[in-house]
């Protein structure tokens, strides 16, 4: 039997867009959100279910995932991180955690 070595943890960074739940804690009057997430996982999907999981246990409603790679391919893609980013990065990394960098609250356009 060849024994393989697991994958080195490594950080995502997760668009998730929210619909709404009852004790969302989102505003009132919002039809949903935006969160990015830091995440860490030995792989892409292995980060996004736990992102989801986590989510649903705070009485989330995750409807979509976008996933825009670890550090290391965002910067190859040109994306300008800053300290704080990165401070926020390390720290998902350290703690095995979901960060929540940002929520964006989504509001009907009263137009």
């Amino acid at each position: 039997m060849i024994a393989t070595r697991p994958r080195p943890m490594e950080v995502y960074t997760l668009l998730i867009q929210l619909g709404r739940k009852t004790g969302d804690g989102l505003p009132k009057g919002a039809t949903g959100a935006a969160l990015i997430c830091y995440a860490s996982g030995h792989d892409e999907a292995e980060a996004v279910r736990e992102t989801v999981a986590i989510l649903k246990q705070a009485d989330m409603a995750p409807l979509d995932v976008t996933g825009h790679g670890t550090l290391d391919e965002r910067i190859a893609d040109g994306h300008q991180i800053d300290a704080d980013e990165r401070a926020l990065m390390q720290r998902a990394l350290d703690e095995n955690a979901v960060i929540i960098a940002s929520l964006e609250p989504f509001f009907d356009d009263p137009a």
